[in-house]
């Protein structure tokens, strides 16, 4: 460790240990795997901004301020969030966040209430006496009616909203924690050049950058991915590239594709242009098939990935031939049950010769009818007869 205090001129003590952590094998005795981890983490902080660590947009869990109380009850039971933002109208427009326990808070004051027991006046000659116990009595009791509680108001009118952060995407994360801890609050929306929402950070995610993944007791353990077979994986779309990368194998090369994009959906949107419809193939990938099994207008939620075989054609062809030998098969042993069995003589089948050809029968046009006689006058008679 002695020569990594010391950095040369060339290279800065940062520099140093981010190399010596990596590659040095000798640090392996003085630091965990999960130490070392950490302290790589740690260097790479101040590089980290607020859109590499940042919830997306599309999957911000948040409420109208017009929601009831008795709504965002049950949407805080759902959902297991402890915070949520607020908007009027859509997420363009926020108004702050509510806090579980402020909503919390405003229940108990509605179901509470205090009251004095009334005391009465001691008489007689162990006056003294009663009135100890009647002072005893007359501290006030908690009173605790559910019945009392108002979930009709909205968020707005039960006055639970609190005020939030608006950061840009670019800004440093190590920037974010400074002023998260000023400001006392542990949530910042991340607002783009035109004003819209963008995304969500909590101080939670920030931390998790440095120590990893913190789950707490409500937090469902997600499963990115399943194998199906050797080669077939059916993967949410906001899986990391390199864990699904690491799953599937050498031969899913994305080296030129982790600098530009993080998620295998966006490995898909990168290569298509556009956000595919459901159903739709893309190959964003060489020798890869991207089924796309759901998704939306706004983004693609789950994905099937498969292996391309070059011999697949080939098996499918072979598998034909064998079904097409098999029904010749069948037609030849069909063909052997009808014959005449050995002995019996078969009927020579009677043969038809084949008609002669007709002569084209000709029609004869009708005679023609014989002119009408022109009648003969006395002179032509005479004049016939003379001569």
């Amino acid at each position: 460790m002695g020569r990594i205090l010391k950095p040369s001129s060339s290279t800065s003590l940062r520099e140093d240990l981010t190399v010596a952590l990596s590659a040095d094998a000798s640090l392996g005795e003085a630091f965990t795997p999960e130490e070392r981890a950490m302290l790589n983490n740690i260097l790479r902080f101040r590089e980290v901004r607020v859109e590499d660590i940042m919830v997306p947009r599309v999957d911000i869990e948040a409420v109208d301020q017009s929601v009831t109380i008795g709504e965002l009850m049950t949407i805080f039971d759902v959902s297991g969030r402890s915070r949520m933002p607020v908007y009027a109208d859509t997420l363009d427009d926020p108004r702050g966040m509510v806090h579980i326990r402020d909503l919390l808070s405003y229940v108990t004051k509605q179901a509470r209430s205090r009251r004095r027991v009334a005391a009465k006046a001691a008489n007689g000659a162990n006056g003294g006496e009663k009135a100890e116990k009647v002072e005893k009595s007359a501290k006030p009791k908690m009173d605790f009616d559910l019945a009392r509680i108002d979930l009709s108001k909205t968020v707005a009118e039960a006055g639970i909203i609190r005020s939030i952060l608006f950061v840009p995407p670019s800004m440093l994360a190590s920037d974010l924690m400074s002023r998260m801890q000023a400001a006392r609050t542990q949530m910042a929306l991340v607002i783009d050049e035109y004003g819209g929402t963008d995304g969500l950070v909590s101080h939670e995610d920030i931390v998790e950058m440095v120590i990893g993944d913190i789950d707490d007791e409500h937090d469902d353990e997600e499963v990115m991915f399943s194998r199906v077979s050797d080669d077939v994986i059916i993967a949410d779309a906001r899986v990391e590239l390199e864990e699904i990368a690491e799953a599937i194998g050498p031969d899913f090369d994305i080296a030129d594709r982790i600098e530009d994009v993080d998620t295998l959906g966006g490995l898909i949107f990168s290569a298509l242009g556009r956000i595919p419809a459901r159903g739709e193939v893309v190959q964003a990938m060489p020798g890869f098939e991207f089924h796309i099994l759901d998704a939306d207008p706004r983004r693609i939620k789950r994905v099937r990935i498969g292996r391309k075989r070059a011999g697949a054609r080939r098996r499918s062809t072979t598998k034909g031939d064998v079904e097409v030998r098999a029904d010749e098969a069948a037609e030849a042993k069909a063909a052997k049950a009808s014959a005449p069995a050995s002995g019996e003589t078969a009927a020579k089948p009677r043969t038809r010769a084949p008609a002669k050809p007709r002569a084209p029968k000709v029609e004869t046009p009708p005679a023609a009818e014989p002119a009408p006689e022109t009648p003969v006058t006395e002179m032509e008679s005479a004049e016939r007869s003379s001569a």
